[in-house]
């Protein structure tokens, strides 16, 4: 692998732990039960001479195709998703190479259940089904002092490039499931692998364990967590802030991702750190981003300009205000003014169309509500439908987890004052999606222009076959953390993250009768380089880069991992 140097303070002669020391090579069992270094079967008769291996593998030397091929047998045999995922994930704390040497051969059949949305079963079972931590570091608000002891103990001597953190206070579709959360790290970490390559040896999933408000977990004598209700306030940002400044000084190339943050929290941290740090929230800025770049896909398809749409979104939490202020962000970028811009958002939570005169506006709905003055009768704009009718919007979001929200009428009732109807039912699980693929694109006689936050299958409709583009996540954070992380960028700007969302674009062919709005899923690791590339150049456009990179590319392929086996 070719090596860049770091210029500035990053250079790794300034690093405060020092030079990293070469451990002492292990052997035996030790050996096997390393999962970064661990080959099982594939240890060669040499290898197994060298480190006392000899008599404790079976005889016979496996291929790692044999093994992914002998594992995946395994794999379909198991009666359900879950099951099958405790299998994978007993693969990955034995064996990190074979994991995703076989999760990047089957990533659509394994998405789903490495992640989103079988990892939330896997978190409410957590405890039952708890095996060994995986690597993970939980830090506890009620030990504080403990917090740089445990990033070492955890690190175990490792240079961490990325870390995704959480507090688990709002899983997306399940809500607050404390400790039980670091699945969603864990699980968050293996697609940044097997999506864009980031090297497993340099990844650390992070717990926060503020406590829980849920009281099935409280009372549950399995569960593995800290037993009181969460910590708010100064204590909470207090332990935050510790955590993210401990890690950023033990670590100083690190990518902090949030995760699952709860809504009066993850907007703070954020603005808290992104300034000072290479920062991400995926649940303000991930979904935002690919939000965005379906809704320019979809114009791509129509041939419509950004600056004639108007935009509702129907839930604002953190994702809903996320993805309006991506868009409203990428209207200015487009030269549109900023009062012109504002005009066209508009929100609708449980309260109704969000005006600027509620007392229970969060920070981030503040900048979106409307004044009661611009309707006629705003005092009965209380519903997704009223507030429709009133708007007539050619963008519709659905963030809300409110299953099946966006009825036929509704539907109907849009498709009539525009042409392409762009909607985006995101909620997940399937059970709380606002609308399924098929329904809209019949209500609306094939013009809609779709993208759902669960796999849809294809739309066959008067002879037509829909594609259905899926606004995951994982089709842009993967290579977001890549190509910061390939260039060492300081923080991630505005710029980076439109160029990620711009970046998708050209995958799609705009010309084919029903193309879907986003590239496809068994497309990940190809489009994932595309963006790192995008948002790697970008970042050092201005100047952000903390390693040389006369040609940002050569840096991304120079740092994508690859499951195969390496003499030992």
């Amino acid at each position: 692998m070719r090596r860049f140097a770091r210029v500035g303070k990053y250079d790794r002669s300034s690093r405060p732990c020092g030079k990293r020391r070469r451990k002492p090579m292990k052997t035996s069992y030790e050996l096997l039960n390393d999962p970064f270094l661990n080959k099982g079967t594939a240890f060669t008769l040499e290898e197994r001479e060298k480190y006392s291996l000899t008599g404790l593998l079976p005889p016979f030397v496996q291929t790692i195709e044999e093994q992914a091929r002998q594992a995946y047998g395994n794999v379909c045999k198991k009666t359900s998703d879950i099951e099958k995922r405790h299998y994978l994930m007993e693969i990955f704390g034995r064996n990190r190479t074979l994991f995703y040497y076989l999760f990047s051969r089957h990533i659509v059949e394994f998405m789903p259940i490495v992640y989103d949305p079988v990892v939330a079963e896997a978190i409410e079972q957590y405890s039952e089904f708890y095996v060994e931590p995986q690597n993970a570091a939980y830090l506890s608000i009620d030990h504080p002092q403990d917090i740089k002891k445990t990033l070492i103990n955890a690190a175990n001597g490792r240079e961490i490039n990325l870390i995704v953190v959480t507090d688990a206070e709002m899983i997306l579709g399940i809500g607050d499931w404390g400790t039980n959360g670091v699945e969603i790290s864990v699980g968050k970490l293996a697609v940044y692998t097997a999506a864009a390559g980031i090297d497993p040896n340099k990844v650390l999933p992070v717990v926060l364990d503020v406590g829980t408000n849920r009281q099935s977990l409280l009372d549950d004598p399995l569960y593995f967590g800290n037993r009181h209700e969460r910590v708010r306030g100064d204590r909470y940002y207090e332990f935050v802030d510790r955590f993210v400044k401990t890690a950023e000084e033990m670590f100083p190339h690190l990518y902090l991702h949030f995760e699952d943050f709860g809504r009066s929290n993850a907007a703070v941290i954020l603005n808290r750190y992104k300034d000072t740090y290479t920062v991400f929230n995926d649940d303000i800025e991930g979904t935002g981003i690919i939000s965005l770049a379906g809704i320019l896909g979809a114009l791509n398809i129509s041939g419509q300009k950004l600056r004639e749409q108007t935009y509702m979104c129907f839930g604002a939490g953190t994702a809903g205000c996320g993805i309006a202020n991506r868009v409203y962000q990428e209207m200015l970028d487009q030269g549109v003014p900023e009062d012109e811009a504002r005009k066209k958002f508009y929100l609708v939570d449980k309260q109704g169309l969000l005006f600027e005169d509620m007392d229970d506006l969060t920070p981030e709905q503040k900048p979106f509500a409307r004044k009661r003055s611009e309707f006629e009768k705003a005092e009965e704009l209380t519903t997704l439908a009223a507030a429709l009718r009133a708007v007539h919007p050619t963008i519709l979001v659905g963030t809300s987890t409110q299953g099946g929200a966006f009825t036929e009428e509704i539907v109907k009732e849009m498709a009539s004052h525009t042409e392409r109807p762009i909607i985006f039912p995101l909620s997940n699980p399937t059970e709380l999606a606002e609308a399924k693929a098929a329904d809209l694109i019949a209500w609306t006689d094939g013009k809609a222009l779709v993208a759902t936050g669960i796999p849809s299958k294809p739309v066959e409709y008067n002879g037509v076959t829909y594609e259905i583009g899926q606004a995951n996540n994982a089709l842009i954070y993967p290579g977001l953390g890549l190509g910061a992380i390939s260039v060492g960028a300081k923080r991630m700007t505005d710029r980076m993250i439109s160029k990620a969302a711009h970046s998708l674009g050209g995958i799609i062919d705009v010309t084919k009768p029903g193309a879907a709005v986003l590239p496809p899923v068994s497309e990940l690791t190809k489009f994932s380089e595309s963006v790192a590339v995008a948002v790697a150049t970008e970042a050092v456009k201005e100047g952000l880069n903390t390693v040389h990179a006369d040609n940002p590319a050569e840096n991304v392929k120079a740092n994508k991992w690859y499951p195969v086996y390496k003499t030992i």
